[in-house]
């Protein structure tokens, strides 16, 4: 399992770009790949939980253009290792 740190800048391009990247988001949680995803209260960060290996996550963030994108920095990538699952 691996947890995914992002920051967000807030642009018109990024906000644009955003219901495509959630209908891929939905189509891979929907694949049990995406546990939980979302932004920040604060609106300038997001966490994403993957349930899969490295290479599961490295092929989520080449597949979607979101991640290539300026105004969203991938900050981290964790492996976890949870003790407790939903």
């Amino acid at each position: 399992m691996h947890l995914i740190e992002l920051a967000l800048h807030d642009t018109p391009e990024r906000i644009a770009a955003r219901p495509a990247h959630r209908e891929k988001q939905r189509l891979l949680h929907e694949a049990g790949v995406v546990l939980i995803s979302g932004p920040l209260a604060s609106g300038d960060g997001a966490f994403i939980v993957v349930d899969g290996d490295r290479d599961a996550v490295d092929a989520m963030l080449a597949d979607d253009p979101y991640y290539a994108r300026d105004d969203v920095e991938v900050l981290r990538i964790l492996e976890w290792a949870p003790a407790f699952r939903c």
